[in-house]
């Protein structure tokens, strides 16, 4: 088959020339066998293609990937025998891959057609506080752009502070509705004695006080995008009124006749359990299967370490008071020790705090909360038990060397299994074993 495919290739070529997008036909090594014009424009440097990295043309374009610790889909492309589709940072914007298995006479998957979507720069799509690449946000990140084109209810789940109101904002900006408005609804804000007329809005003389016309909320986000946050807080009397509007799309103001038809896209948001309430019967069933068609999970700050240090660096540049500060090597490591219970929020405040004590460039550990120092002594107390031979502060390269070096030892699984306890792709832990293994003292781990 592949010496099939090398005959063919200008056929596979002019094949691939049919997309529109970048397309590149790659073999199991992620070296390329062909690709595009398409492809050539956006990642080529004038030097043949066949034979190269893909993940370095990808680099070379300013493009996260699997060298920089994401997740590849050729890996799981490869084991499922399925298709596989993330999304990438980059530095002109995000990058949605598509891969697809091409499979041999014995059903195994040994080529992959790649098709790369670039999907909007920096702000366009995604608001300016939703940066990162870790593998639990780049996951979120590859659920909201895929909605966002289409019609579909969004529900955004996730504890307080973790960016919902950006996210409904980043599917608002990718919807056919973006040059609409977009409305935010803060519900647990709403009394209940108003939430109907602050949704729907009265006529004058409905109720007292009522002295002329109101425009409700549902009403001033004709041609954009509504946005129920905190859906929970909802009474469970007022929810009705809100299902009659997602069933038959129509509203009336309050001490209104004449229905209204509602023209906007939904999407709604909680930190609470909306499945346990259902089951204990403070929110209606019904109510929520309206809600929950496309649900998307963000994940806390706690889990999304990594990516901290470009948040720290994204809020500082939009505080008006963090304006050129940087945040010291020494005070990155302990905000990345913090679990955040405030999540980006919290961050932010921490950061505002911290710039307004920062006399030069930098934010130091002097400047952040005592709870974070504290919380960091403790976590240095268990270093020595993690990495036997540490006994004080070591350079940071030298410390993950000797990590690697134990829990390379230590690990009963295969080098798969030890990439994801270390929340790394297995190709990223190959050039770092390889690396420590050409210095000796280290035995290679079977590949599962």
């Amino acid at each position: 088959m592949a010496d099939l495919l090398r005959q063919l290739r200008p056929e596979v070529t002019s094949l691939l020339d049919c997309f529109s997008v970048p397309a590149v036909l790659l073999c199991a090594d992620y070296s390329i066998l062909a690709a595009n014009q398409a492809y050539r424009r956006t990642f080529g440097d004038g030097r043949p293609l066949r034979g190269r990295s893909c993940y370095h043309l990808m680099a070379q374009a300013g493009y996260a990937c699997a060298g920089e610790g994401l997740h590849c889909p050729i890996e799981d492309c490869q084991r499922t025998g399925t298709g596989q589709h993330v999304v990438h940072p980059g530095k002109a914007g995000n990058i949605q891959i598509d891969l697809y298995p091409i499979r041999n006479e014995n059903g195994e998957s040994v080529y992959f057609l790649e098709l790369l979507t670039p999907i909007g720069e920096p702000g366009k799509l995604a608001a300016p506080l939703m940066v990162g690449r870790s593998a639990a946000w780049m996951q979120a990140i590859a659920l909201i752009h895929r909605v966002a084109p289409s019609d579909a209810a969004v529900l955004l789940l996730g504890e307080s502070g973790t960016g919902k109101e950006l996210a409904a904002a980043a599917v608002h900006q990718g919807s056919r509705y973006h040059d609409g408005p977009f409305v935010p609804v803060d519900c647990s804000g709403l009394p209940e004695g108003l939430f109907e007329s602050e949704l729907f809005g009265h006529e004058k003389g409905a109720f007292t006080g009522a002295h002329s016309r109101k425009i409700g909320l549902v009403e001033a986000a004709k041609g954009g995008t509504l946005f129920l946050d905190e859906m929970g807080d909802i009474p469970l009397s007022l929810q009705v009124k809100l299902l009659r509007l997602l069933e038959t799309g129509e509203f009336r103001r309050v001490g209104g006749v004449d229905p209204i038809r509602a023209q906007f896209r939904l999407v709604s948001a909680t930190h609470r359990d909306l499945e346990g309430m259902v089951a204990e019967g403070r929110f209606r069933q019904d109510l929520f299967y309206r809600l929950n068609t496309f649900p998307i999970s963000l994940p806390p700050l706690r889990d999304r370490r990594e990516d901290i240090s470009m948040l720290a660096e994204a809020i500082l540049q939009r505080l008006p008071v963090g304006k050129g500060l940087r945040v010291h090597p020494d005070a990155l490591v302990l905000l990345e020790g913090y679990d955040y219970p405030g999540n980006i929020r919290e961050l932010r405040n921490i950061l505002e705090r911290a710039a307004l004590l920062a006399d030069d460039t930098w934010i130091r550990p002097e400047h952040l909360p005592p709870s974070l120092q504290k919380g960091a002594a403790l976590q240095t107390l268990t270093v020595p038990e993690a990495v036997p031979g540490v006994a004080g502060i070591i350079p940071l390269a030298e410390l993950e060397e000797r990590y690697l070096r134990w829990a390379s030892q230590s690990h009963g699984g295969d080098r798969r299994s030890l990439a994801q306890r270390l929340g790394v792709s297995e190709r990223t832990l190959y050039r770092k074993l390889d690396a420590i293994r050409s210095q000796g003292e280290l035995t290679r781990p079977e590949h599962g």
